[in-house]
């Protein structure tokens, strides 16, 4: 997937997953998939999926800080 947000591009084809995870399982309406990208310009961003009572009812990209990111990557 790819995303324009403030004039700069994340596209998950181009970038380097740091992480996954995944809440629930397949099928699960409330269940979703959460991945943590890098882009070669050293941006964060967190590519999201999942049934139609998650958080990402349709796929969708969030940018986010690296001071963030780590904070995301220390959550368990």
């Amino acid at each position: 997937m790819k995303k324009i947000i403030c004039k700069r591009e994340y596209d998950t084809e181009t970038a380097t997953l740091v992480k996954k995870r995944t809440f629930g399982r397949f099928g699960d309406p409330e269940g979703y998939e959460e991945c943590l990208y890098k882009t070669p310009g050293e941006l964060f961003f967190i590519y999201g999926i999942g049934g139609e009572k998650s958080p990402y009812p349709v796929e969708n990209i969030k940018s986010m800080s690296k001071a963030k990111a780590e904070q995301w990557l220390a959550q368990q």
